[in-house]
């Protein structure tokens, strides 16, 4: 995902270091820098959220009033704009997931992860099998050479999946099982892959089978 910006400053230096910082940053494109405000409004559309600048501590507060999404205190470092940016790239990624939940009692065709700086958006069918590796998964889908990497831990992902589509086999898999070719001492074929079926969860993943018909 990425986000477009504008840069409003009476300072000709702060909006000099500002364009430089936007030009540093993956996500962000820059799309014009105003010297007022009144200047900026009739550009700005109405979906437009605000970092508010200032050097003064208590302006920032009133910055908070008007619901800002966050304030920068100069003088500013890239380290404290990157931080203010990904603040506003979450929101906007949280605005679009939301916008792109299907209407209550149908079941979603997809889920959006997050990879690098972008939201990517999966379809459920392709996804054969996911595996957690600390703070981060991989996806494995059909018809991709590799997995989509995403920094979260596989129960976070879990609650997203529909829970009649999808079943854990162990502490790092979770599994479609249509997308099963075998399974051989409790071990679940998919593929070339053998994943194993851990204790904990193998009574959990046959009473799936058999609810689903897949297994007699």
């Amino acid at each position: 995902m990425r986000l477009t910006c504008a840069i409003i400053d009476d300072e000709p230096l702060a909006v000099e270091l500002m364009e430089s910082y936007v030009h540093k940053t993956p996500f962000l494109e820059l799309k014009a820098s105003f010297g007022s405000g009144v200047a900026a409004c009739e550009a700005l559309r109405e979906e437009t959220r605000v970092i508010f600048t200032t050097a003064f501590t208590q302006y920032a507060v009133e910055g908070f009033r008007v619901r800002v999404l966050d304030y920068l205190l100069k003088p500013i470092s890239y380290a404290d704009f990157l931080e203010a940016a990904d603040k506003a790239l979450g929101w906007f990624e949280m605005k679009r997931r939301a916008e792109a939940l299907p209407p209550a009692g149908k079941e979603p065709q997809s889920i959006f992860v997050r990879t690098e700086y972008r939201l990517q958006q999966i379809e459920l069918e392709r996804i054969t099998y996911i595996e957690g590796l600390k703070d981060y998964v991989k996806i494995h889908v059909d018809n991709q050479p590799g997995p989509i990497l995403s920094l979260m831990n596989l129960k976070a992902l879990e609650e997203q999946l529909p829970p009649d589509r999808f079943v854990r086999i162990h502490r790092s898999y979770i599994i479609q099982p249509s997308k099963m070719q075998a399974i051989e001492r409790n071990r679940v074929v998919i593929g070339k892959e053998y994943l194993p079926v851990s204790e904990s969860y193998r009574q959990t993943f046959y009473t799936f089978l058999v609810a689903h018909s897949l297994l007699f």
